[in-house]
């Protein structure tokens, strides 16, 4: 049972909970954003995987087709990152070993967020490289990863130290 000495140890959350039920909560908090990013990621790697079958797909010049495997790499490797808490917590289930689990989830999704990023903004440069041309690749990939910066990583901060 969680003594009052416990809670003054406990950084204030507005909440009254154990040490333990805090880490149920937070872990099923990072389920539901590892379940929201791997569809992502999953439809994402679901499209990449189709091109090559494209008939277009052998007009590819060089550089297109090494972005176009880069993309394929870190699809996987972002599906990856996005399954192993999963497969970490049922290799250590019942080990009380749930705050490392938790905060291995919390870096690992971090992780994802940034190859999502790199994803979206690698295969907006590619689809404007292979319909438009270059220019305009390079253009709307450098608007998208302003986008995404500004979503994934400036906003939070900013929510996080306003007043």
């Amino acid at each position: 049972m969680d003594t009052e000495e416990d809670r003054s140890q406990q950084p204030d959350s507005g909440r009254d909970e154990t040490p333990e039920v805090r880490l149920d909560r937070k872990w099923n908090d990072l389920l539901q954003e590892m379940r929201v990013m791997q569809t992502g990621v999953q439809l994402t790697a679901g499209f990449l995987l189709t091109l090559p079958f494209q008939e277009a797909f052998q007009d590819l010049d060089d550089l297109q087709r090494r972005i176009y495997l880069g993309l394929v790499v870190l699809a996987g490797l972002t599906t990856a990152m996005v399954l192993a808490p999963v497969a970490v917590h049922r290799s250590l289930s019942g080990r009380h070993v749930k705050e490392r689990l938790v905060d291995a989830a919390h870096r690992l999704i971090g992780f994802v967020l940034a190859a999502t990023g790199l994803l979206i903004t690698g295969m907006t440069f590619f689809i404007f490289d292979i319909v438009v041309d270059r220019t305009a690749a390079l253009a709307a990939g450098s608007c998208v990863a302003v986008a995404v910066v500004l979503l994934l990583a400036v906003l939070p901060w900013r929510l996080l130290t306003r007043e």
